[in-house]
């Protein structure tokens, strides 16, 4: 067998016992226990605060090492209880009181108690200037916490906070004990250095090449309605980064991994075909999309907007790129997102309307055919993101889709070192590529509300290099959003902000985005949690 990249001795015997499991493969009754699970991620993990955790390599680790108050059913999507035994909350959603389970500790010794969950919660309603800890994204309208008794902590609210419970349950809640939250934003890049209370303990690092995750012999407190409880079954799980595509699919099925995350759409078919099943996990959220920088003067005039988004053929994105499991975007959230509306008819491919547009906006062909107007070339840049699958190709593909209407958009690497400045900077990056997976409607807010994720850089978000563009009125939409309480009000609400974008043409998008991964025949009882991050601790390695 040829060796894809190498492993310790100890991981070789391991590796040799798991390939040999392969060539007698039966089903077993019971999980067994025991073993270390290989697994490759695409990217390296850059910070473990736990808001940080959007970036699925994060939270690939953050799921195993930490719990959440609650837990949400990624089949009914449903929250259920974790740490958390019960919860009330008041009628317009301004209270939230957790009973706690008793028992449970971080993996320090320490108590995870009321006093721990109100500090984490303040420190992820509030942030921590001092460290740099920022504020998260899934809690909006934050006060304080109140801690009523050991077991009991309450949460009051400025204003209504609906979506506040299903945020406990995301990998952006993940609780961590005191000494970890005393560590300033830079520190918590070493997975070391975090201590929660999950059913895997981080034990080992190699900073940007590996992570090494030792299962917890005394957890006891899995989420309450799953059916595995104690301790997970296996004994570890080695997370090797592996950027390279072919070297992953290739590693597994030789047998020297068992799990891998980003399987490119070209490479399902081989893993199905040896009996590797793939898992392409929802995200449930933003879909992948392209979101100008409307303050860029060049993409300002909603006419240049709205024929780029009408000279994007989606269709021909995904059927040339793709498979089944990335279907083609119907709206700014996917149809398995909370409060999704198909809106279709706004996203048609239609190149002679693109052309009137831009002939509208004045834009007019030039003598290489890019369009040209007061002596300026229709000229766009957007950087490849490389978390996004195939982002690359997506990207070249539109930019000659958007040349046969007379625009030039440049695709920049994904790695550049300007890329991060540039991409705060709309004169120099005027649009760029967005996603975000969460199972609640304040995903869209997350996504585009300036004190957010601020992707079409707002005066008064995150850029300073921003002078006058600012939309109020989807501001205000986006706000309500976080803070309606009647559920039905707030679904119609999350369909009045997808079909503002679009008429407003602030976003094009593509596909809906999951993520996928491929396992070994002897890799049983993988989950995943509600927005596509694998849920280790169920799983098992089946022996001959």
């Amino acid at each position: 067998m040829k060796t894809l990249f190498r492993v310790k001795p100890r991981t070789q015997r391991l590796v040799f016992t798991l390939l040999a499991g392969t060539l007698s493969f039966h089903a077993l009754a019971a999980p067994v226990k025991g073993g270390t699970l290989i697994y490759l991620e695409q990217q390296a993990h850059t910070n473990l605060y736990p808001p940080a955790g959007g970036f699925y390599p994060n939270g690939g680790i953050l799921n195993q090492i930490t719990d959440k108050l609650t837990w949400q059913n990624p089949e009914t999507l449903q929250v259920e209880p974790w740490i958390a035994e019960s919860w009330t909350t008041n009628a317009d959603k301004t209270e939230y009181t957790f009973k706690l389970r008793p028992g449970v500790t971080f993996s320090d010794g320490t108590p995870l108690d009321a006093n721990a969950v109100a500090k984490n919660f303040d420190t992820y309603g509030l942030g921590n200037k001092a460290l740099r800890l920022p504020v998260s994204e899934v809690i909006n309208n934050y006060e304080r916490s109140e801690v009523i008794d050991p077991l009991t902590v309450k949460f009051y609210f400025k204003k209504p906070s609906p979506g506040f419970l299903q945020g406990t349950a995301t990998i952006g809640s993940g609780l961590v004990s005191l000494s970890t939250l005393a560590r300033s934003f830079d520190q918590l890049g070493d997975a070391r250095h975090i201590i929660g209370s999950g059913p895997f303990v981080v034990s080992d690092e190699k900073l940007g090449r590996e992570v090494d995750l030792v299962a917890r012999k005394a957890y006891q407190w899995g989420p309450k309605n799953i059916q595995q409880q104690g301790p997970a079954n296996l004994d570890g799980i080695k997370v090797i980064v592996t950027p390279e595509d072919s070297v992953r699919i290739g590693a597994l099925l030789a047998g020297q991994a068992g799990l891998i995350r980003q399987v490119q759409a070209y490479d399902e078919k081989q893993a199905r075909d040896q009996a590797y099943p793939v898992y392409a996990a929802p995200t449930r959220g933003v879909n992948d999309s392209l979101s100008f920088r409307p303050d860029n003067p060049l993409v300002s005039d909603i006419r240049v907007r709205q024929a780029l988004l009408h000279a994007t053929n989606a269709k021909q994105v995904v059927e040339t790129l793709f498979s089944p499991n990335y279907p083609q975007a119907t709206s700014v959230v996917a149809t398995t997102a909370a409060g999704y509306v198909n809106l279709s008819d706004k996203l048609t491919f239609d190149l002679t309307r693109a052309r009137a547009l831009l002939d509208e906006a004045g834009w007019q062909p030039g003598p290489d055919g890019i369009r040209q107007k007061a002596g300026q070339r229709l000229a766009l840049t957007v950087y490849e993101s490389l978390p996004q699958p195939q982002n690359k190709e997506v990207l070249q593909l539109v930019a000659q889709q958007w040349r046969q209407a007379g625009v030039l958009l440049t695709v920049k690497a994904g790695d550049a070192g300007s890329k991060t400045l540039d991409n705060l900077d709309p004169l120099k990056t005027p649009l760029n590529v967005t996603e975000v997976g969460r199972a609640d409607p304040d995903v869209i807010k997350s996504s585009f509300y300036p004190a957010n994720r601020d992707n079409l850089l707002q005066k008064g978000g995150s850029s300073d290099k921003v002078k006058n563009f600012r939309d109020e009125r989807l501001n205000q939409l986006l706000v309500a959003i976080s803070a309606e309480v009647d559920p039905a009000k707030r679904l119609k609400l999350t369909g009045d902000v997808q079909r503002y974008l679009l008429d407003q043409a602030y976003v094009i998008p593509i596909f809906e985005e999951p993520q996928v991964y491929a396992g070994a025949p002897w890799l049983k009882g993988v989950r995943f949690e509600a927005v596509g991050r694998p849920a280790l601790y169920s799983a098992w390695l089946e022996k001959p």
